[in-house]
């Protein structure tokens, strides 16, 4: 892994999980400070200004943060632990979600459906190639189909983030199945 990829390692851990990791506070809606966290994160040994961390969040794959307009404050998109409101909007979703995770994990999810796990909300990808990847970072890779559209009509919310990550509160057992294939 190389310097960038584990700035913005840190960067997740700061502005999802653990801000006092770089002791630094997150407003609300999970901003915060981009001079207070500079700082916080060059006290921690690791060598950061306002231009790499520019090029993080413009180059990573996932899109996992955002700046306001001024670029005075920064946000991770989705996937907090910590209560923020990043204030997304309720979204109609396609009639088809996709869920990737391990065969490790099926007896759970087969008894208590899909849970946000330490997280505010359980995370759904629009296409089965995405849910693939992230299955395969957990182990043998499962892949369920979701009927968001029905849990969406029997009055389940649904909020887009900003990098395109789909996600609902839970999913009951009656609303999955799995994807059929090789993976």
């Amino acid at each position: 892994m190389n310097k960038s990829d584990k700035l913005s390692v840190f960067l997740s851990l700061v502005l999802r999980h653990q801000p006092e990791a770089a002791n630094i506070k997150l407003d609300k809606h999970g901003w915060a400070n981009v001079e207070e966290l500079l700082e916080g994160v060059n006290r921690t040994g690791r060598v950061i200004n306002k231009e790499i961390l520019e090029e993080i969040v413009a180059k990573d794959k996932k899109q996992r943060y955002s700046f306001n307009e001024d670029k005075t404050l920064i946000r991770a998109n989705q996937g907090h632990s910590v209560p923020v409101d990043v204030e997304l909007k309720e979204q109609e979703p396609p009639e088809f979600l996709y869920h990737g995770t391990a065969t490790r994990f099926m007896d759970s999810i087969e008894k208590e459906g899909l849970k946000p796990m330490g997280r505010l909300y359980v995370h759904l990808s629009k296409d089965v190639e995405t849910a693939k990847i992230v299955g395969k970072r957990h182990g043998d890779p499962v892949i369920l189909q979701v009927h968001s559209g029905v849990m969406y009509r029997e009055n389940c919310k649904f909020y887009l983030s900003e990098n395109g990550v789909w996600l609902t509160e839970k999913v009951d057992t009656k609303y999955f199945g799995r994807v059929k294939g090789e993976y």
